[in-house]
């Protein structure tokens, strides 16, 4: 018999009630797990500290650059939040530190053209978002995860946080937020993942 998003959806949502957990918190098709997958696109790049950098460019009036020692001086959030793999492995209560992407564009200003967001990592890595979905509060640029800088596997020294949407989003490695004037597939996009990833729709996949 075939296993079927219903059926592992049943699963995950059995794993919350267990722990007395509220299953809604478990969207459809995905399971439960205490561990934190790695899923990559080829191998982790190198870096150092001393010479990496974060641009914000694009449709923006005020384009900069942040130093690893800038990124640290502007005021940092915390938050708490459940994220959603396309794989269907779910993780509770995920703790990260980092810079609001909202505040870095708010220092950018992007122009009215300005529609889309871009990430641009190390390793060429893209992915897209619409501009209203990195304004929400907890939409981070992360270098910190429970309580620790993040892991080179888990995307070392920078990366996006967006827990509204399935984990492919939420780029490793980070090294640009470009603002666009339109929309524009990265690169899971245009290899068939659902250009909005949202998981209570499980958009997983264009067909």
């Amino acid at each position: 018999m075939a296993i079927t998003s219903k059926m592992i959806g049943a699963r995950g949502r059995k794993q919350a009630e267990k722990l007395g957990i509220d299953p809604s918190r478990v969207p459809p098709g995905q399971y439960l797990t205490q561990k934190f997958p790695v899923l990559t696109v080829g191998r982790s790049p190198k870096f150092e500290l001393a010479g990496w950098d974060l641009r914000v460019d694009g449709e923006v009036e005020t384009p900069f650059t942040l130093s690893w020692g800038e990124l640290q001086e502007l005021p940092q959030t915390e938050v708490t939040v459940d994220i959603h793999c396309v794989t269907r492995w779910s993780k509770l209560d995920t703790a990260w530190r980092g810079v609001r992407v909202r505040d870095l564009l708010g220092r950018a200003a992007p122009t009215e053209n300005g529609t889309h967001l871009m990430a641009h990592c190390d390793g060429g890595y893209t992915t897209n978002l619409p501009l209203e979905v990195v304004m929400a509060d907890e939409v981070l640029v992360a270098h910190t995860y429970a309580g620790e800088p993040l892991e080179p596997d888990h995307g070392a020294p920078l990366r996006l946080l967006v827990p509204n949407r399935y984990f492919w989003k939420s780029a490793k490695f980070l090294r640009r937020l470009e603002v666009m004037s339109g929309d524009r597939m990265g690169f899971w996009e245009l290899n068939g993942y659902h250009n909005d990833a949202d998981p209570w729709q499980e958009q997983r996949h264009w067909f």
